[in-house]
């Protein structure tokens, strides 16, 4: 019998780049099931790691560890080279540097598109940043609409705007803070075609100057973001089954068998 090849879950490298979050060893029970275990993996600074997997692999529960919502059993999870952040509340957490943005867009639904943006600007504003606030805050909001493709929706009310331009908005709400990491679940669920091509696009935008996971099922737009080199993790019953260029990850006889389907 021909023996079935072990999927690869090594990390890529990224020449010099460091990593901006390291999970080790992160094992996640709930009433004796496994949601993660001893799940392992890095992102690097400036990276677009697109994050795959069936129901039920631990992709959710992951980025709740990251976010402070669930505490692991064990294991460590870092930003950069920071104290370990299962020591962090979600608040701080948040402050310093990870945002999140869940499959369901949240925008101020009864403010303007040009005042969602300012408000996400304002939040992370102490007071003695806004005694000397840029001046030039009018056209901070103005770059981020124009890079979203919402530049003539500014003026509208957030809640009558489309599903997909509430997805770029709520994108654009989160860059507005300038974090150091973005955390994407399914962001491209329920869009059109036009709306899919405008999000790639944004999040393309973005590589070398912010670091994200992208929790995705549409495969069309995984290959759209992760192109001929970027790295894509595969989760499985919450571990990492392989990890590689969508191209490898879609070759692996062990990833075709328990995700992809033949």
């Amino acid at each position: 019998m021909k023996p079935v090849p072990v999927p690869s879950t090594a990390e890529p490298s990224m020449g010099d780049a460091p990593p901006i979050l390291t999970l080790q060893d992160v094992t996640v029970v709930f009433d004796g099931f496994r949601a993660l275990n001893a799940l392992t993996f890095k992102i690097f600074e400036g990276e677009i790691r697109c994050i795959i997997g069936p129901n039920g692999a631990g992709k959710t529960t992951m980025m709740d560890v990251v976010t402070g919502k669930t505490k692991p059993a064990t294991g460590t999870v870092r930003l950069g080279s920071e104290t370990d952040l299962r020591r962090w509340s979600p608040p701080r957490i948040a402050q310093a540097g990870i945002g999140r943005k869940f499959q369901k867009p949240s925008v101020f639904e009864n403010h303007t598109v040009w005042q969602n943006l300012e408000l996400a600007r304002t939040t992370r504003r102490r007071w003695q940043e806004d005694l000397f606030a840029p001046a030039d805050l009018h056209g901070q909001v103005d770059a981020m609409l124009a890079r979203l493709f919402l530049t003539e929706q500014r003026d509208r009310i957030a809640g009558a705007i489309s599903h997909g331009q509430k997805q770029r908005l709520e994108i654009g709400m989160l860059l507005m803070q300038q974090p150091r990491l973005l955390l994407l679940d399914e962001p491209a669920a329920g869009l059109s075609d036009h709306d899919t091509a405008q999000l790639a696009e944004l999040l393309l935008s973005l590589r070398g100057k912010y670091s994200l996971a992208v929790v995705e099922h549409d495969m069309e737009f995984v290959a759209a973001l992760s192109g001929q080199t970027g790295t894509v993790t595969v989760l499985a019953q919450g571990s990492v089954l392989a990890s590689g260029t969508l191209d490898e990850v879609k070759r692996n006889p062990v990833v075709i068998e328990s995700y992809l389907g033949r």
